[in-house]
Formats: C-alpha cells, sequence, structure tokens
C-alpha cells in the first residue's frame, strides 16, 4: 500500500467500494449502516456549511460528543474544508472545555452525545458557533439534519498536504493545563498504513467505538486503522446497551483499557465464582467449552486482535485472560506520537512488556532511563507553547517521560515515569508501578496508588473493586494482609509499605482524581488524603477510610 494521506484513503474506498458499510449506528436499538457513499455526501454538505458560517483554512473547529458515525463524518467534513480539528473529551470540566476552546482559539463546536451536557453548558463561550449532531445534546444554533439538506454538497474539496495540521490534540494532562499536541496529515498516515500492514487489518475485520474518540488510542486505532484497511466500526448507543450491542457487533478487532478489562474480568466472577471457575478450566475439553462460552458471552468470540493500552495493566489480569483462550496484545504510545510506539503483535506476546516498537520507529533509553521515539508519527509540537515544545522534541526525539527496560529481544517495559518516583525520609529512592502492579494482582482491588515522599516508609492507597464493597470487610482485610505480607517479603527494606489505606470514595474524572484517559491523577489523590495519612497510627497496619 502506497502512503496516502487521509482524504485520498477515503477517495480511494469511494472509488472501490462506494456502496460497501463503514460505519453501523444503533439509534433506539435498530442498526443504520452507512456506507462510504453516503458517508461522502453528509460530509461534504457539513463542509459547505462550515464554509458557508465563515470558516477559513486553518480555522480550529472542535468536536465534543461521546463515540458516533457522526463524529466520523464531522472529522472528515472539517478535513474536506480544510480546517483543523480539536476533540474534546465528553467527561471533562466545563472549566477544561472553555480552556480548550479559547486556547485553540475554536470558531466552531459539533455537538453531540453527552452524559450530562447540562454540566459543559458554561464552558462555551457565545463566540462559537454551535451546532448539534441529531442526538440530545447541548443548545445549539444549527441542527444536523437541517444543516446539511440546507446546503449541496462541497464540489473541490481542499487538497491535503502532508505536513499541514490536520488536528490537535489536546493531553488529557496529570499536572497542569491540557497541553495541545499537533499533529500533521502525514503523521496519521504514516501511523496507520503501517499499522494496518503490520497487524494485518482488512476489509473483512470488524472495530467496536465506545473510548472516547478524543484519545489518540482510540483515533489511530479505531478510527484511522478502519479508514485505511476498510474495515467497518460498529458504534455502542448507550452505556445500557453496551454489553448486548457488543455481543451483536463480534468485533475482530478490540481495544480496551485496563479498568474496563479489569471490569469485564469481575463480570464473569460474578457469575462464575473465581475458585470454580479455575476447577473447570484445568478440566479436558470442558475448560475448552468453558472458555469459549465465556469468550461468547462477552461478545469476543470472534476477537483475534485483543488491544490494552492507555495505561498499565497487571500480569496477573493478562494471565486470566490468557487461560480463557484471550491474549491480550499489551501496547505503548503517547498522544505526541499519536499512539504509534511499542506493541505485543498477536502470537509474539511477551507478557509484563508493552511489545517492540512499531516498523520504522526508533527507540532508545536516555542515561536516566527515559524512554524516547524518533519517527514521522511525532507531533509538529505543542501548540502556542514553543519552551514546551522544544523540550519535549528536543534533538528530534520524543521524550516521554516515561522510565524504561528493553531485553535482548528489543520488548520494552516501562518501570515508572521520571518524576513519579519519589525519595522516602531515609533519602532512598521508590519507584511506585512496579510495586503497585503487584497490590494490583489483588482480584478486591480496583485501583492502587503508592504514595511517600518523606515518609519513613511507602505506604498503598487502594480503592476497591465493587465486587469488594459487597464482600464481608473480614474477608476482604484477609486477602489484602496476605498481599501486604507477601509482597514485603519480596521488596527492599526501603520499599515495604507500612499501611494499606482502604479509601471510600471512588476515583472518577469527575471528582478530578483521574484523567478523561482513565490514568490516576497522582499529585490530586496524594493532596486529597493527606489529613488522612498524617492520622494513621504508627504501627504497620491495614486502615478503612470511614
Amino acid at each position: 500500500m502506497t502512503e496516502q494521506l487521509p482524504l485520498q484513503r477515503f477517495q480511494h474506498w469511494l472509488e472501490v467500494a462506494p456502496e460497501r458499510v463503514w460505519l453501523r449506528q444503533p439509534v433506539d436499538g435498530v442498526w443504520h449502516d452507512v456506507t462510504w457513499r453516503q458517508v461522502d455526501d453528509q460530509a461534504r454538505r457539513l463542509a459547505s456549511a462550515l464554509q458557508a458560517l465563515g470558516c477559513q483554512p486553518g480555522d480550529r473547529v472542535a468536536l465534543l460528543a461521546k463515540n458516533c458515525a457522526e463524529w466520523f463524518v464531522s472529522d472528515l467534513a472539517i478535513m474536506f474544508a480544510g480546517l483543523v480539528s480539536v476533540p474534546l473529551y465528553p467527561l471533562q470540566s466545563a472549566e477544561s472545555v472553555a480552556y480548550v476552546l479559547e486556547h485553540a482559539g475554536c470558531k466552531a463546536i459539533i455537538l453531540g452525545k453527552l452524559d450530562e451536557p447540562e454540566k459543559l453548558e458554561t464552558g462555551i463561550g457565545p463566540q462559537v458557533v454551535r451546532i448539534a449532531m441529531p442526538y440530545p445534546t447541548l443548545r445549539a444554533d444549527y441542527q444536523w439534519h437541517a444543516l446539511l439538506a440546507a446546503h449541496e454538497p462541497l464540489q473541490q474539496a481542499h487538497e491535503q498536504q502532508g505536513d499541514e495540521l490536520l488536528s490537535i490534540l489536546y493531553t488529557s494532562g496529570t499536572t497542569g493545563q491540557p497541553k495541545g499536541a499537533m499533529l500533521s496529515a502525514r503523521a496519521m498516515a504514516f501511523a496507520a498504513t503501517n499499522s494496518v500492514l503490520e497487524m494485518k487489518i482488512g476489509q473483512h475485520d470488524r472495530f467496536f467505538s465506545y473510548l472516547p474518540l478524543s484519545h489518540a488510542a482510540e483515533r489511530f486505532l479505531v478510527q484511522m486503522n478502519s479508514l485505511y484497511s476498510g474495515a467497518s466500526v460498529a458504534f455502542v448507543e448507550s452505556l445500557e446497551t453496551f454489553a448486548s450491542d457488543l455481543r451483536q457487533v463480534r468485533p475482530t478487532v478490540f481495544f480496551s483499557v485496563p479498568r474496563l478489562w479489569t471490569r469485564f474480568q469481575q463480570g464473569v466472577l460474578e457469575r462464575l465464582p473465581a475458585q470454580r471457575l479455575d476447577r473447570l478450566l484445568r478440566l479436558p475439553f470442558i475448560g475448552t467449552l468453558v472458555a469459549r462460552k465465556i469468550r461468547q458471552g462477552l461478545g469476543l468470540g470472534k476477537a483475534r486482535i485483543l488491544v490494552s493500552g492507555a495505561a498499565s495493566i497487571s500480569p496477573a489480569l493478562l494471565d486470566w485472560y490468557r487461560r480463557l483462550g484471550m491474549t491480550l496484545c499489551e501496547g505503548y504510545g503517547m498522544t505526541e506520537n499519536f499512539a504509534y510506539g511499542c506493541f505485543n503483535r498477536p502470537g509474539q506476546v511477551r507478557l509484563g512488556s508493552v511489545g517492540r516498537p512499531m516498523p520504522f520507529l526508533e527507540m532508545r533509553l536516555a542515561e536516566n532511563g527515559e524512554v524516547q521515539f524518533r519517527s514521522p508519527t511525532l507531533m509538529q509540537g505543542y501548540y502556542r507553547e514553543p519552551a514546551l515544545s522544544a523540550e519535549a522534541l528536543a534533538g528530534g526525539w520524543l521524550h516521554t517521560g516515561d522510565k524504561g527496560e528493553v531485553d535482548a529481544d528489543g520488548y520494552l517495559r516501562i518501570t515508572g515515569r521520571v518524576k513519579d518516583i519519589f525519595k522516602t525520609s531515609k533519602g532512598k529512592y521508590v519507584a511506585p508501578a512496579p510495586i503497585e502492579g503487584q497490590i494490583a494482582r489483588n482480584t478486591w482491588v480496583e485501583q492502587v496508588c503508592l504514595m511517600g515522599s518523606n515518609r519513613d516508609q511507602p505506604l498503598a492507597l487502594i480503592e476497591l473493586s465493587p465486587a469488594a464493597r459487597a464482600e464481608p470487610r473480614e474477608r476482604i482485610a484477609a486477602d489484602l494482609q496476605a498481599t501486604l505480607h507477601g509482597l514485603n517479603a519480596e521488596l527492599q527494606p526501603h520499599e515495604r509499605l507500612s499501611h494499606l489505606l482502604l479509601v471510600r470514595d471512588s476515583w472518577t474524572v469527575d471528582n478530578g482524581c483521574m484523567t478523561p484517559t482513565m490514568k490516576i491523577r497522582r499529585n490530586v489523590l496524594e493532596t486529597r488524603y493527606a489529613d488522612l495519612v498524617a492520622e494513621l497510627p504508627a504501627e504497620p497496619s491495614l486502615h478503612w477510610e470511614n
């Protein structure tokens, strides 16, 4: 496949398979199939409308919506009109929306499905033109069907250039304000072209899109990989229909994040307790049937590529899925390189690693262990942030901020963040990520955060899983004490945990404890629980937040 820019690739499918279905959208339980030709007609009409509303080439247009067919249509329309897309996370706060719209200077915003739209109303200033997709959403100046009907399809589409700015992807920011990574048409084209070839994704594959398209991973793995392979994409209608939609679609390529892989596991264990499942899986023939039934029940019976990314996943969880005949391929990338980093290819998975570099991607480790990348998928820089851009791309390499180790076969293992490592009061350094991974092997643990800067010993904050919250405290306490005892026996003296603090509230995007991409905000958690930690008894213990 010669490398084509996104609009050229779209034109390819329009010429070779105009009536084939690309997008599948459920509305009120009914599936609506949209062909390449229909996408073209809608996108060109919306492009005409955007131009008529005063958008000039290079102007920024924001997208604030949960995943749906119209999201893909809108993104193409923005390209057709020579504009720059600025995707927003559907779960972010009104303040964050306001910051991005102002920082990027967005002329218009296309609004779609949102869980609590009223919370975001104050984030959109009067100067931004509002267009509403055909779903319940925020107040808008223009409605989708009427706007498209009022404009003829754009005849002369913008001629895309490789180095032109295609999209500004704002990082969710575990600290400070989001930064806008500027990605070119060539960066996206290069990532998708090589990914489709490497993973052997073709026209007969099926994607299922539900993780935010504002995140580089979903945009790359699902939107761009489907555009470059010709595979179809089905969307989820709502949280309530998620399980049935997934079973209906039976995707062949499926991407999720560790927190959701944990949730799927918990759903299985609620119906089939762990000890009974273990017994059944050990039985010849019956174990195979049970595993197949679970895969089919999840809707993943046909999935040949199962991907986990966006955060680290525990080896115990990977092993649990492997026993069900589901090998999760862990990968690692960043917004700043359009998620085109390392990947465990199917059939070449090394558990505990994030795989080997993708084709034509150079990787090196700095003296302090920082992982650095160089490839044509690197961002052009952070929008309106020259100093931060120069720091992140010093020497032409992307400085990831993550520490790693590479084995003899080129597999990368992430060992933590360069800046997450903290020093105890004894002057010893502790890397939290490996220890957190060990604690997360306990299936009662939903999320964990190690803290201990300037303390004698580190301690772990633990959010329990929904299943654990329904169990007697004595049982949970005994299991976690056993985990703590076993872990401390393996750790260096300065790493041993003094306390496990079981927190009361869930860590969510809404309460600011997590980023929209499901990473914990360590600094927020340290501040939030500082008083509670200060009151802990001196002797080592397991402690419940009342």
